[in-house]
């Protein structure tokens, strides 16, 4: 059977499964399997056990549950309420202040979280409800939630850049510095967005009293405390970040001290109960095993497909499309976007990385660059409609009598924000190139 046919074939098999419902990590293996049996014999199970220790036994991925346990920490202790409240009472009064915040915080927390559906599913739970109660406008708050929970993967720590930079062998420090220009662009936009937003239609963004935003009339004693308690939760961040950035740590390690900053935190503000302890082990754990299962089924998928030569079929047909290096970019994207409608951003990165970056360097691109057009990429395709499947999260926390129709009117303008940003990014690299290579060199 010819590469051409294969990836077809794989490709229809991998469409069936998931119409049918078959879990994604043993779908995207055993098709790999099951058709690698058939068409190379026995040898293709000696593809698991290198798979697994690529997978199981990398250093890179074991910040995976790290992060996952710190942003479940963080949000079950409710400090995440903390970053809110502190957020709002330092924008204060301004018109569409309370969706700023929003922006601001449920960036954080998807950040803190690493997994889109987890960040928009956290944020929201936190969000949705006060901006309601304030009087907004139902799409602004749902797009705000959205545009924030999702913006999460794009701001460090992210799990899927962690990925990339594990399948292509590439600096997770250098990702983290590359998406940090793009990410505070993308917020800045979405800021002016919504302020522009709320000046042509007020009735969008009703000027709130502290009462009405849900925060009491406060003394000075308690908005100090405020204030502290949301700034030492953001503080934890930015340390996070720092270890890495500064080289004081890997991700790994970081990974670690982000946990154990958690944990202290939650002591500090006395929010550390032994049952939301073990509430949030469990959770972490459920989450951490779903997640290895898709990676290690995408790895074997991924690594049967690389084995069969796809990477010399891409690279054969893309020569012979005789196009300029940066439509073959152009074509990457469409492909990544198409993609994002019926999978995850887990499964893009792990399907696409291997394949695609390769080609991007031979082309003479940078790979980190590569990689977070790759992120920005994904961050649209899981919210565009009709079938992004970020979307449905959002239906699942928005009020009973929200329809898909409002959802899609919800995210559209933040999407074009989004795509605005991929747009810059690809015309002007230094977008992103500028801060890792000032800061690592």
């Amino acid at each position: 059977m010819g590469i051409e046919l294969l990836t077809i074939v794989l490709l229809c098999s991998i469409l069936i499964f998931f119409a049918l419902g078959a879990p994604v990590g043993l779908a995207l293996g055993g098709i790999a399997m099951l058709i690698g049996y058939f068409t190379w014999g026995e040898g293709i199970f000696n593809v698991i056990p290198t798979t697994v220790e690529s997978t199981f036994f990398s250093f890179i991925l074991l910040a995976i549950p790290l992060y996952i346990y710190m942003g479940q920490l963080l949000t079950h202790s409710g400090i995440g309420d903390a970053m809110f409240k502190a957020s709002q009472m330092v924008i204060g009064k301004l018109r569409g202040s309370l969706a700023i915040s929003v922006v601001f915080i449920c960036s954080m927390i998807g950040a803190m979280v690493g997994i889109i559906g987890a960040g928009i599913m956290s944020s929201g739970s936190i969000a949705l409800k006060p901006m309601l109660a304030a009087g907004y406008d139902k799409r602004l708050a749902m797009g705000t939630i959205m545009a924030g929970g999702a913006l999460g993967i794009l701001i460090p720590p992210s799990i899927p850049m962690i990925m990339f930079a594990a399948s292509t062998q590439n600096s997770v420090g250098r990702m983290f510095l590359g998406a940090m220009t793009p990410a505070l662009i993308t917020i800045l936009l979405i800021v002016a967005y919504i302020i522009i937003s709320c000046k042509i239609n007020p009735e969008r963004a009703p000027l709130l009293s502290e009462t009405e935003v849900g925060l009491p009339k406060l003394t000075t004693k308690e908005k100090i405390k405020v204030l502290t308690d949301g700034t030492l939760s953001i503080g934890l961040i930015f340390v996070v970040l720092g270890s890495i950035m500064s080289g004081i740590a890997t991700p790994t390690e970081s990974g670690a001290l982000g946990v154990a900053g958690a944990v202290l935190l939650a002591i500090f503000f006395k929010r550390f109960k032994l049952e939301m302890f073990r509430l949030v082990g469990f959770q972490t754990a459920a989450l951490v095993s779903v997640a290895m299962w898709i990676i290690f089924g995408a790895s074997v998928f991924s690594n049967f497909h690389l084995l069969m030569g796809i990477q010399g079929m891409i690279a054969g047909f893309t020569q012979g499309l005789d196009l300029p290096p940066i439509m073959i970019i152009i074509m990457f994207q469409i492909i990544m976007l198409l993609l994002g409608f019926i999978i995850d951003e887990f499964i893009i990165v792990l399907m696409c990385a291997p394949l695609f970056t390769p080609i991007a360097v031979a082309l003479g691109y940078d790979p980190i660059w590569f990689g977070v057009l790759m992120i920005i990429n994904i961050l649209i395709a899981v919210q565009t409609p009709p079938y992004g499947f970020a979307l449905f999260y959002l239906k699942g926390i928005a009020p009973p009598e929200v329809g898909m129709g409002e959802i899609y009117k919800s995210v559209t303008p933040f999407i074009l924000v989004n795509l605005t940003v991929l747009v810059l990014c690809m015309v002007f690299p230094d977008i992103i190139l500028w801060l890792p290579n000032k800061v690592m060199g």
